[in-house]
């Protein structure tokens, strides 16, 4: 019996198309590096990037050796083609080339439908059209292996040499065009410069190293090889470097170049203008960015990590007698290759290196910026060595912190310091078995830093509040007013009354009485209850608070009060009575924008309308005597400085810098 061998046959479809190249590219940044990258290889000095927002057209034109009409079927077109095998350098600048799976040219069909090369080599000038939208059709038509691009007329060509790409029908908005885009590819290669012969325009103005936009930002910095030092030259308020060897895994070729550096504040890493953060490592190979970010991959935890920024030089991941480490996307790396698990390696021991120093560096820093102010000056003098130690350890923790306000570290200085005092305070109290009568001044010591702490404490206290109450001023419009002294007056009865510091609440109490405030509401007449806005219940320094908001522009009389705020009090008598407790004081306040009707009847109207209130037990406060009365209440306070102790003075010199220093006590 006789078998014959069968036959097989692979085909390849167009639908390969669709994954390498018509949606694989995620920005337009992206897909201008494969253009540009191509340019390099074909030895071009010059690349000139024209976008025509209008238009919707981008034209990328080069002054390379050109492809004849053979070399665009051979190579360009030819999907996969792999120019490392027979010309790993480029003919006349000896070149490492960048291209290697020979799928980069797809990626114009991310942002583009129609896609025009026309190019001139060898006295040949030619050039053709592609069209996605046809190269889809083939594809559902279950076309396999051929796609055929419309030739261009020789006489519609006007290019003197090299290549020019043209983009039209755009498949997105080209969002992030003008500097966000030239800080992007400016980032994405670090072959740019008369030092490598290959300059990029974009609109005509050159792109620079300096587009990077680096140089602002890198406080301290660690370099590994020439690139990081060019970095750390040009960086303009650098602090600290440290040069790092840049060998990794042992084997003498897998060396990394570049740097890593960290900002004096975490926003600077982002950009104002599109939002992208910088906050990342990315990895370059051959001169073209490989890896968007290998940061993110060592979730790292730490502060420090928040501050980052840098770029490792890694040619040794992409050799040519070694395997494509790319992925197919090109824009990041294989993860299981031996190379890149050194490169890995490698950079979590320096991450952890930098961790250590940056964590010195900003606490070393942290003291140095407190120190300047004289009071944590002599403060810090009168410290102990642990508590010096403390203490630096405090303003170091606050220096780490990724605040960008300075008011903000000011606040968290000032927490810091009360709390500090607070821990010496506590180890103080533990010493008060010692005190005899031999030994009084323990306890006299004990009170005096009770008193200078409870006074620096409240200094706080009256700030924010002289803040909350400037807020309401500013207010001018009374119907604004209105609104504020609703959202405000009932939370912070320290409005009212600065005595009343805080207003306790007992829930019983208080469903018991807003129910008879509704119930008291609903017999209102609608005269009345047009010129209420709100009325609110609290207990407060053993008072109970009935609060009656009118409408700031509503003009009331006396007797129309008295009777609303009558049918109050009686409500709040048969309920205390009730529950045991009619010995409490009871206060209605009704706060009014504007003076009472009866008022300007006569000289005594406002004192008959105080006697007639008060015999419910209430009285009226108008916005602008309630802000003015809380305002100068608080100010007095602050401005004092008859009773200011030691912590209080540096409280106050820490909150108010521009402040002057307040004299200690005679």
């Amino acid at each position: 019996m006789t078998t014959t061998n069968p036959k097989y046959e692979m085909t390849v479809s167009l639908n390969v198309l669709r994954h390498l190249g018509l949606g694989l590219y995620s920005n337009v940044a992206a897909v201008l590096s494969e253009v540009v990258a191509n340019s390099w290889d074909a030895d071009a000095q010059h690349v000139s990037i024209c976008i025509d927002q209008t238009e919707g057209r981008v034209v990328i034109e080069d002054d390379g050796h050109g492809m004849t009409v053979d070399d665009a079927n051979r190579k360009y077109l030819y999907v996969g083609y792999e120019r490392r095998k027979t010309e790993p350098w480029t003919p006349k600048f000896g070149r490492p080339v960048m291209g290697r799976k020979g799928i980069g040219k797809l990626s114009l069909f991310s942002i583009a439908q129609t896609v025009q090369v026309q190019s001139v080599a060898q006295g040949q000038k030619h050039g053709f059209v592609m069209d996605s939208a046809e190269i889809e059709k083939k594809i559902g038509d279950g076309g396999e292996g051929k796609y055929e691009p419309i030739p261009v007329p020789d006489l519609e060509i006007d290019l003197d040499r090299g290549t020019r790409i043209i983009l039209t029908n755009m498949k997105r908005k080209l969002q992030w065009t003008g500097r966000p885009l030239r800080r992007r590819l400016a980032r994405r290669f670090s072959i740019i410069g008369p030092e490598h012969r290959f300059e990029i325009t974009l609109d005509g103005k050159p792109i620079r190293a300096t587009d990077r936009d680096y140089q602002d930002k890198v406080q301290y910095i660690w370099t590994f090889g020439d690139m990081g030092s060019y970095v750390a030259t040009t960086a303009n308020n650098l602090e600290n470097r440290e040069d790092r060897p840049g060998d990794s895994g042992g084997h003498p070729v897998w060396v990394i170049d570049g740097w890593i550096g960290t900002a004096s504040m975490a926003g600077q890493l982002k950009d104002t203008e599109t939002s992208e953060s910088i906050n990342k490592l990315v990895v370059i190979v051959r001169g073209k960015l490989a890896q968007e970010d290998i940061l993110e991959e060592f979730g790292e935890g730490g502060l420090y990590t928040k501050y980052i920024l840098g770029e490792i030089h890694a040619d040794f991941l992409d050799m040519d007698d070694e395997d494509d480490i790319a992925t197919t996307s090109r824009q990041k790396l294989i993860e299981e290759d031996p190379r890149y698990q050194a490169l890995r390696t490698k950079l979590q021991s320096e991450l952890k290196h930098i961790q250590s120093r940056w964590t010195d560096l900003r606490r070393e820093q942290g003291t140095k910026q407190a120190l300047e102010y004289p009071e944590i000056r002599e403060w810090f003098k009168e410290l102990n060595t642990d508590q010096r130690r403390a203490a630096q350890r405090l303003f170091g923790r606050i220096n780490e912190l990724p605040l960008e306000n300075e008011d903000d570290k000011r606040r968290l200085m000032v927490s810091g310091v009360l709390a500090f005092e607070g821990l010496k305070l506590r180890d103080i109290l533990y010493r008060l078995d010692e005190i005899s009568t031999e030994n009084l001044d323990v306890l006299q010591q004990v009170f005096v830093q009770l008193d200078d702490l409870e006074a620096s404490a409240y200094y706080q206290i009256a700030k924010e509040r002289l803040q909350v109450i400037t807020k309401l001023m500013r207010l001018q419009d009374e119907n604004a007013k209105e609104r504020a002294m609703q959202e405000h007056l009932y939370k912070h009865l320290w409005l009212m009354d600065p005595s009343w510091e805080r207003a306790t609440h007992t829930e019983y109490m208080e469903r018991r009485m807003e129910t008879a405030l509704e119930e008291i509401c609903d017999t209102l007449t609608p005269e009345e209850k047009r010129a209420r806005v709100d009325v609110k219940y609290s207990t407060t320094g053993n008072k109970h608070v009935i609060i009656e908001l009118k409408r700031a522009q509503k003009r009331v009389t006396t007797n129309a009060l008295s009777d609303q705020v009558s049918k109050y009090y009686t409500a709040a008598e048969k309920i205390l009575s009730a529950v045991g407790r009619d010995h409490e004081p009871v206060e209605i306040i009704c706060v009014v924008g504007r003076r009472l009707r009866d008022w300007d009847d006569s000289p005594t109207g406002q004192e008959r309308s105080r006697k007639v209130l008060g015999a419910s037990h209430a009285r009226v406060v108008m916005y602008d005597q309630l802000i003015e009365n809380a305002l100068q209440s608080y100010q007095d306070y602050v401005d004092s400085t008859e009773e200011a102790g030691r912590v209080y003075r540096l409280i106050h010199r820490i909150s108010d810098p521009d402040a002057k220093a307040l004299s200690p006590p005679a």
